[in-house]
């Protein structure tokens, strides 16, 4: 594995007895780069990620995380990552603050109250530091659980769909966090069944389609895969989401 690459994937296979899930799957991601694993609903997405996590064997195939196998190095794999799942795995009953300072207590980390006000001042949560998460947005849950996933400072983090069931309002509060991540220079695999969230947030987009990585490169790559657009002149109408944004009035944080 080379220095550069934070993630090398190898004809990773699985199977549940006649359902193949993986048929063959490879990519690789830079380090300090946000990498988007496309597909549909059973595309196979999240089955990649627990495998990279630890969390599952493949069948077949090999998987580097940080310079090291995840099979035979998992402890090592487990020590360099982080993980976020498809819904925030916060406690309701605790503060924003508790929140952070307890995770860094299991981590046996010194000193877990500054760092958890690094964390809320970084992800604006400060104001809400006090309050129970239970009185949290959408938005807010999400950003404190990356924050969460962030204590330790893990070299790759995998968010697996991170924006499912959140508003619009919520989903631009989360890529920003996602953003800022790559920009402080963590290596982001992100999942997602969004085009327009892969298409804001990834340096390189890989599509899985039944089991299979069907293509793999940067936007404008893959947008040269289609003939040239026809130049046509037309009048610009707003999206839904400039409509909504524009008529709830909230000027994001």
């Amino acid at each position: 594995m080379t220095a550069d690459k934070a993630i090398q994937v190898r004809n990773l296979e699985k199977s549940y007895q006649a359902l193949h899930v993986l048929r063959g799957v490879d990519f690789d991601v830079a380090r300090g780069s946000i990498f988007a694993l496309l597909g549909s609903n059973g595309a196979g997405k999240t089955t990649v990620v627990k495998i990279l996590a630890t969390l599952l064997k493949a069948d077949t195939g090999t998987a580097n995380v940080n310079g090291f196998d995840v099979a035979t190095q998992a402890a090592r794999v487990r020590e360099s990552i982080s993980l976020t799942g498809q819904f925030a795995a916060v406690d309701e009953i605790l503060t924003g603050r508790e929140n952070l300072v307890l995770v860094g207590k299991l981590r046996h980390l010194k000193d877990s109250g500054t760092i958890a006000d690094g964390l809320l001042d970084r992800f604006g949560l400060a104001e809400a530091a006090a309050r129970r998460v239970g009185t949290y947005s959408g938005g807010m849950r999400r950003r404190l659980d990356i924050a969460m996933s962030l204590i330790g400072n893990p070299p790759v983090i995998f968010l697996d769909e991170p924006t499912t069931g959140l508003d619009p309002e919520a989903r631009l509060e989360v890529w920003r966090a996602v953003k800022e991540l790559a920009g402080r220079g963590t290596t982001v695999l992100l999942t997602t069944q969004y085009l327009d969230e892969a298409e804001q947030l990834a340096d390189r987009i890989a599509i899985l389609h039944e089991g299979r990585i069907i293509v793999n490169g940067t936007l404008a790559e893959l947008k040269a895969l289609l003939p040239p657009a026809t130049v046509e002149y037309v009048q610009k109408q707003p999206t839904l989401e400039d409509v909504f944004l524009a008529l709830v009035g909230k000027e994001q944080r």
